[in-house]
């Protein structure tokens, strides 16, 4: 039955992309769609599909199932159902060192910048793990969640006073850091890529040991695994996760909450699949909200991390007053 509700989900997936490279301002025939991979013409349509539209939905995919997994994976070792890369600072800490690197430092190029994207994703993860872990009692999802709003808080203040001490940047990053996938090539996929691909089968080899830590700490170690070893790999997979998706997309939001607990509704607790769930229905939220986001003030688009922040915000809400009523 799992097997089937992934293949399922994978062709629901193929017709969001489709749908993606053939729809917005200028709709595109599928026929040309098809025409444009097998018989390319040169044609202002052709041009469209494989410079701006195939490249634009890869990269929705490739961050959509990047944020989910990243979102899965926080939450089982922090044991705090809204963690996520974007409520933990992880994706804030990503974002701040890019615009300090790229408006204060002149570094410049793509995999420069996703080097400083993971470097910030680590360093804004470590003080998180580190604040939330002080104390007798060690990590507990209070602490660590207020320990992640802080980071939060603390790196957008400071990516904040960074923009307004230069307008051009500003001007030039803000549409980013909100989170978009508009005006993307394939360059930038070709330099995220091989961390995201790294991190996401780091996360799928600890999916049976992630079922041991997920009934905590004293029963895994009792079952033999090493929950410390296990905690470092999973975060070494959320930083290379979260980070190349700062790096490609911006710091798009609520995806990495949203979809691990639909999932876990879905077909319950076993991560052996519920990491691979997360990758496909994550990349299938991000396809979709980035094909909605141009038809709400067309012919103007939204950036996605609006659309994903309009859906994520009742469902965070929902899950904060489950868990208080819990």
């Amino acid at each position: 039955m799992r097997v089937f509700g992934l293949l399922i989900s994978l062709l629901a997936l193929a017709a969001a992309v489709m749908c993606s490279i053939a729809f917005g301002v200028t709709n595109i025939p599928l026929r040309e769609v098809w025409n444009s991979f097998v018989q390319f013409n040169g044609s202002n349509e052709h041009l469209i599909i494989l410079t701006a539209r195939l490249p634009r939905a890869l990269i929705a995919l490739a961050v959509g199932a990047c944020l989910a997994v990243a979102g899965a994976l926080m939450q089982v070792i922090t044991r705090n159902p809204i963690a996520s890369p974007s409520t933990l600072g992880v994706n804030s800490g990503a974002a701040f060192f890019i615009i300090m690197a790229s408006g204060w430092l002149g570094i410049s190029g793509l995999q420069s910048l996703t080097w400083v994207a993971l470097i910030g994703a680590a360093v804004s993860g470590g003080i998180v793990f580190l604040l939330g872990s002080i104390g007798r009692d060690g990590m507990t999802p209070v602490k660590i969640t207020l320990a992640g709003a802080s980071m939060a808080a603390f790196f957008h203040s400071l990516t904040q006073g960074l923009m307004l001490s230069d307008g051009k940047m500003f001007d030039q990053v803000l549409v980013w850091l909100v989170g978009s996938v508009a005006g993307r090539d394939m360059n930038q996929l070709t330099a995220v890529w091989p961390y995201m691909a790294v991190g996401m089968l780091t996360a799928l080899v600890l999916g049976r040991h992630l079922n041991a830590l997920s009934m905590g700490d004293d029963i895994a170690q009792s079952l033999g695994q090493k929950t410390a070893l296990i905690k470092l790999f999973a975060a070494a997979a959320v930083i290379l996760l979260a980070g190349g998706s700062v790096a490609a997309a911006g710091p798009i939001a609520f995806v990495g909450i949203i979809i691990p607990h639909i999932v876990r509704y879905l077909i319950g607790n076993d991560y052996r699949w519920i990491l691979p769930y997360s990758a496909v229905l994550g990349a299938l939220l991000l396809v979709t909200a980035d094909l909605g986001s141009r038809y709400i003030a067309m012919p103007k688009e939204v950036p996605v991390g609006v659309m994903t922040a309009i859906i994520g915000v009742p469902f965070f809400v929902y899950i904060a007053r489950k868990g208080r009523r819990a």
